[in-house]
């Protein structure tokens, strides 16, 4: 068996600082690798686009002649980031492609041909992990543009060829403040032991609301935090914090390894990047019982439904003695989501799940799905449901009636709500 580390990305050459502002337009959707068996090294096949292909009509990106042959991928990455684009698409056989507030726009750029790929890898990958993507034929992993931007990577393989999508992170992490949260974030920040969840779809701003609230801690409280990531997006320096950022298959050979071993280490804080299986799950529980505050991610829609996919990965009999740890463990769930808004820009709507004594006493009998008429009650609390947050952002001017009605969970409440029938 290879092993399937992978030694560190060198760096790319330093570009000057560019400022960063607005929520972005997503967040990190963390990628499992397993383990497994590595075949010989194969040559991948030359891809050709069918006898026909042309770019979807759309907007192209403007972009001078110069750079339109021989482009590299570190102009790529600046032109998306210059015009606040959050992901870029590349493949053989394909016009390259960004993701601008969830629409995709196809670039003014010529179709990208096996040669002009494999230049762009080669920027960011080592030979031996270029090696590594013809052998699995996928390829996780994150760099960074000094003074510019961090990017998630992910490399596949598909009918056409080979393929490249590049998330990008700011270097600058957002406050709560910048991002207008709602002032029970920094609440929750103070706990000191317990389960807190951030819940949302791929590119909901999960990633971004959490590097907030560690921002927040780091400055502010003298806190010891261990994350454990796979791969590492947000980066962070210690402050009055002390701050140690863990990345799967650099740092650790497996996740779960890296959480137990958290527990040995002296944390106040453990940041898990992904709620994965039920080891997960039983080890974040195991380290929120025994008096740490723990961060986690799972992509679900709704505080019902998180609290329902945690219970859900044990067999009926099991379900008993974990909705008691569920129960006495959690603090709170944010499922979250971004909506356009008539700017032409992204706002965040939240629901917001506090684990009070009512909540806990449902959790308990097995009733989760009575909790949902408890939250938009308890506003005192803290407490909100997405239909409220639409409510809000309607009331302000910030989204039109047809925004609040495709984006709303429950659309015929939300239709009355605007009617004023609620």
């Amino acid at each position: 068996m290879t092993d399937s580390r992978r030694p560190p990305i060198p760096p790319p050459p330093r570009i000057p600082a560019m400022p960063a502002s607005g929520y972005p337009d997503a967040a990190s959707e963390k990628t499992q690798v397993a383990s497994q068996v590595m075949p010989p090294p194969v040559s991948l096949p030359t891809y050709s686009s069918p006898a026909g292909y042309s770019a979807p009509v759309n907007q192209p990106l403007p972009l001078s002649p110069s750079l339109r042959a021989g482009v590299t991928l570190e102009q790529l990455v600046r032109e998306a980031h210059d015009q606040n684009r959050s992901d870029i698409h590349l493949g053989v056989g394909e016009i390259p492609r960004f993701r601008e507030r969830g629409q995709m726009v196809v670039s003014d750029h010529p179709e990208t041909d096996e040669a002009t790929f494999f230049s762009w890898i080669r920027e960011i990958l080592t030979e031996e992990q270029i090696e590594q993507f013809k052998r699995t034929l996928e390829y996780d992993g994150a760099a960074q543009y000094e003074g510019l931007v961090r990017v998630r990577i992910n490399i596949f393989v598909s009918l056409k060829g080979p393929s490249l999508v590049m998330r990008l992170i700011p270097l600058k992490i957002l406050t709560m403040e910048e991002l207008n949260l709602p002032p029970v974030f920094r609440d929750l920040c103070h706990y000191h032991k317990g389960l807190i969840l951030v819940t949302g779809p791929t590119g909901s701003g999960k990633s971004t609301t959490m590097a907030a609230m560690i921002d927040y801690i780091n400055h502010q409280m003298p806190k010891h935090i261990i994350s454990i990531e796979d791969p590492v997006e947000f980066v962070h320096q210690s402050r009055k914090a002390l701050i140690k950022q863990r990345e799967v298959g650099i740092h650790t050979l497996k996740f779960d390894n890296a959480l137990k071993a958290a527990l040995r280490e002296d944390p106040d804080i453990i940041l898990i990047g992904e709620m994965r299986d039920r080891e997960t799950v039983n080890t974040a529980l195991k380290a929120a019982q025994t008096g740490h505050l723990v961060f986690g991610t799972l992509h679900t829609n709704s505080a019902v439904k998180t609290i329902e996919r945690i219970l859900n990965l044990y067999n009926p009999e099991e379900q008993g003695p974990m909705r008691m740890q569920v129960a006495e463990s959690l603090v709170a769930v944010i499922a979250q989501s971004l909506v356009r808004t008539t700017d032409g820009k992204r706002a965040a709507i939240y629901e917001i799940m506090i684990n009070t004594d009512a909540i806990k006493d449902y959790i308990l009998r097995g009733e989760v799905e009575e909790i949902e008429a408890i939250i938009p009650q308890c506003t005192y609390d803290g407490m909100c449901t997405m239909n409220q947050c639409l409510q809000n952002l309607y009331e302000e001017g910030r989204i039109n009636e047809e925004t609040a009605l495709e984006m709303s969970p429950k659309p015929n409440e939300m239709a009355q709500i605007l009617r004023g029938r609620v």
